[in-house]
């Protein structure tokens, strides 16, 4: 049965400010009328070495705001908490469940749910983030970035970050990847063929291959493509150093033209890997990897572009603007953001032109690159709706613009834009 919303409110305090009792707390939602200043509040007890305090975590629209009070400023804080129109309640404590709702005509629906404890939770200040990359792992040491302790190094946080968000992308779509299968038959009897195209130390090539080995269920034969014999040297002498010769192998090449061909690393290599990674590949050399992964008919694609000039370098040539978008780029810094996001926007509606299911995501914080644009494309083979070719063909003509990963596609799109670009 509905209650008076300030007596319900009432009855929360308590199990806010129980420092024994309390395992979390949340307030999330709006009220009819004006909404809460914070999107959504958590709140947990947690154990520092000044001693016990209550964190209160707090979400605008953008990022987490954390501090942590003194149980005896906790009072003011949850008062100050409580009197925000936050529409529900979630408090969970070692004895009971509390659910509080505010209904419409601004009463609270409370439930209640006893019983069977509620585990107390792990109060350490610190939540350990689950790791896909650990970094006591040997191939890390060997590529330099951690330490003889197993830690990363100051200077490699960055690259390790990056790294290891692209192995989570990788796992979003890893029954794709795992099931692959370019040669037809059953494709586990071979091994998964991987290449990572531009792949400079071998970062993201030692990384992939030991996060899909480590899956164990199938075998993985990784390929590491680069246009610097230094590259290749330097990644052949690690894998022999690691043991990972029969699966790793580094190749010199562009990834426009790299033959892949002969003796690839495992029994049963086929000629079209299964999965294409290209991690800041830049300008243009993204488009050569993308088209060269459509070419091979890979079933799964993971890009993360780095600089483009090539749309920039044609919207300045072409000069007009269509109206009224001449504001995008009549401001440096706005032309150039502008055409990186309509250089990657082509990509996606490219690759969905030739048959794959594509999205466009941050795969990791600004903080530690600024090129933090995934795309990531897994082929279904199905063909283009006539509105994504309309779509399309309206879009680079309207800003009188050919893209390369266009032109590379050649063959692929003949079929499908005939004379609509």
């Amino acid at each position: 049965m509905p209650e008076p919303l300030d007596d319900a409110l009432a009855a929360l305090r308590p199990l806010l400010l129980d420092d024994q009792r309390l395992v979390r707390a949340v307030a999330a939602g709006r009220c009819k009328g004006d909404p809460p200043i914070w999107r959504r509040v958590e709140l947990r007890p947690v154990d520092l070495k000044a001693g016990s305090r209550l964190q209160v975590t707090a979400y605008d629209e953008r990022q987490a705001h954390t501090r942590n009070e003194t149980w005896d400023d906790a009072p003011a804080v949850v008062d100050g908490l409580l009197a925000e129109p936050f529409g529900s309640w979630h408090v969970e404590t070692t004895a009971e469940t509390v659910q509080l709702r505010v209904t419409k005509k601004g009463e609270a629906q409370v439930h209640r749910t006893s019983g069977p404890a509620v585990p107390q939770a792990a109060r350490s200040h610190d939540r350990v983030k689950p790791r896909l990359l650990d970094p006591s792992e040997q191939f890390l040491a060997e590529l330099g970035l951690t330490d003889a302790h197993g830690r990363v190094k100051p200077s490699r946080q960055d690259k390790y970050r990056q790294v290891e968000e692209m192995l989570r992308a990788l796992d979003a779509v890893g029954a794709d990847a795992v099931g692959a299968g370019a040669g037809g038959g059953d494709a586990t009897s071979r091994p998964l063929q991987v290449v990572d195209l531009g792949c400079g130390n071998g970062y993201l090539t030692f990384a992939a291959y030991h996060f899909l080995a480590g899956r164990g269920r199938r075998a993985v034969a990784m390929t590491g493509v680069d246009v610097k014999a230094q590259a290749r040297e330097h990644g052949t002498a690690v894998a022999a150093r690691l043991g990972w010769s029969d699966s790793v192998r580094f190749v010199e090449g562009s990834a426009g033209d790299t033959d892949l061909g002969g003796p690839a690393a495992g029994a049963g290599a086929v000629a079209g890997p299964d999965v294409v990674l290209a991690l800041h590949a830049c300008d243009t050399a993204t488009d050569e990897a993308l088209a060269r992964a459509v070419h091979w008919s890979s079933r799964v694609i993971l890009a993360a572009p780095c600089c483009h000039h090539d749309l920039q370098r044609q919207l300045a040539a072409a000069g007009a603007v269509p109206a009224p978008y001449a504001v995008l780029t009549r401001h440096g810094i706005l032309r150039e953001r502008f055409t990186d996001v309509l250089t990657d926007a082509v990509r996606a509606s490219l690759l969905r032109l030739v048959g794959y299911r594509v999205e466009v995501v941050e795969f990791v914080g600004s903080e530690h690159t600024p090129r933090n644009t995934l795309i990531r494309a897994v082929r279904t083979g199905a063909p283009p709706m006539a509105d994504q070719v309309a779509e399309y063909a309206a879009l680079v003509a309207a800003w009188g613009v050919r893209p390369r990963l266009q032109t590379l596609l050649g063959d692929e799109l003949a079929g499908v834009l005939g004379d609509a670009t």
